[in-house]
């Protein structure tokens, strides 16, 4: 009889096996006509990128995704907004599940799906993937962190954009993981407010690398990477305070400069332009202060400001947040993470960034 061992797993109380990621896709199919959506959102998001396109790419929805229902009644008030405004703005959709913690805390609806601490990660893969599968239904492009190594095999064929975030921009995982996913991917400067942590992130993102990781069947593997050349900046403020003013904005662009003349043949999109984050550290994760910021960038975008390329905006259905709870106990549409605009707020926000685009093209 097997004993366990007295040097292993000390600290680990079980190991829960999950389902193969191609069974779980298998059985949640993205289909035909999700995957014709990834694909040309995906293409069109890197040409705004890289200056192809001069639609402003807009990054909007709940910090987190904790109640399925809520993020698809928002979903489809966004899908007719971004219809509204397709000739201006290219409107994806923050669909998040799994959040950094600074120290505690709900870790996302994929860690913990009943906001309880019972953490089916099982069922909460399996939720993840029908809320992505009905907003792509409702023909909205997706984002998302991807904070875990592994959950990216589950859930990443149905997003168009990606982020790593600013506790994560310096690591290496993160790095590689980066390199090998199939979209472009937003790389935030660090909490610190340090911009160059991002753009050697990007810049070891374009390389090929080689490092441990899963296949479709759950294998453990030696993935190798062809590098991603769609990766860019994304100014989130930090410790120091906000980083969106003009000249920060022309800072951080001379930056990337430099490190395409450092490393030629590897900056792809990092040097044509950068997305603003008007919420956590440009706004001090006020929701209040994030709109007048969204305004202020509005402004510049009128005015004939270039170098960014998209904004990043935190709403939900009801302005605010509250604390995690089960899911009858809170208000309907209102985030448990950050602090949201409400989605009255963020439909003129979109009004007054499409007519700031409209203004820009005259410049």
């Amino acid at each position: 009889m097997a004993h366990a061992s007295p040097v292993s797993d000390l600290r680990v109380r079980t190991l829960d096996p999950l389902p193969a990621p191609r069974d779980v896709r298998r059985n949640q199919p993205l289909g035909p006509e999700r995957s014709a959506l990834v694909r040309r959102s995906r293409r069109e998001v890197t040409d705004v990128l890289k200056g192809d396109d001069d639609r402003l790419l807009v990054i909007v929805g709940p910090c987190s995704v904790h109640d399925p229902e809520a993020a698809l009644d928002y979903a489809h008030r966004l899908a007719a907004a971004a219809a509204k405004h397709r000739r201006e703005l290219l409107v994806v959709m923050r669909v998040y599940f799994e959040k950094p913690r600074t120290t505690v805390g709900w870790k996302g609806l994929i860690n913990d799906p009943d906001l309880d601490g019972s953490f089916d990660v099982l069922r909460g893969l399996r939720i993840a993937r029908e809320v992505l599968l009905s907003v792509l239904d409702t023909g909205l492009p997706i984002a998302t962190e991807f904070l875990e190594p592994t959950s990216p095999q589950y859930i990443a064929d149905a997003v168009t954009w990606g982020a790593i975030g600013a506790r994560n921009v310096e690591s290496q995982v993160h790095r590689q993981l980066a390199s090998g996913l199939s979209m472009p991917v937003g790389l935030k400067n660090a909490t610190d407010g340090q911009v160059q942590p991002a753009i050697d992130a990007a810049i070891t993102a374009a390389s090929e690398h080689t490092f441990f990781g899963v296949d479709s069947a759950g294998r453990a593997a030696a993935v190798e990477t062809t590098g991603n050349p769609d990766c860019h900046l994304i100014l989130r403020g930090g410790a120091t305070g906000p980083n969106y003013a003009p000249a920060d904005i022309e800072a951080a662009l001379a930056e990337t400069r430099g490190a395409a003349q450092a490393e030629p043949g590897l900056a792809g999109a990092l040097t044509r332009g950068l997305i603003v984050d008007a919420s956590h550290g440009n706004s001090g994760k006020d929701h209040l202060r994030q709109a007048e910021v969204v305004r202020e960038l509005a402004a510049r975008l009128a005015a004939g400001e270039q170098g960014i390329t998209g904004l990043m905006l935190e709403s939900f259905l009801v302005a605010g947040a509250q604390p995690p709870a089960p899911l009858d106990t809170l208000v309907y549409g209102q985030s448990v993470t950050d602090k949201c605009l409400s989605w009255e707020t963020t439909a003129t926000l979109l009004d007054e960034l499409a007519a700031a685009v409209e203004l820009r093209r005259r410049w």
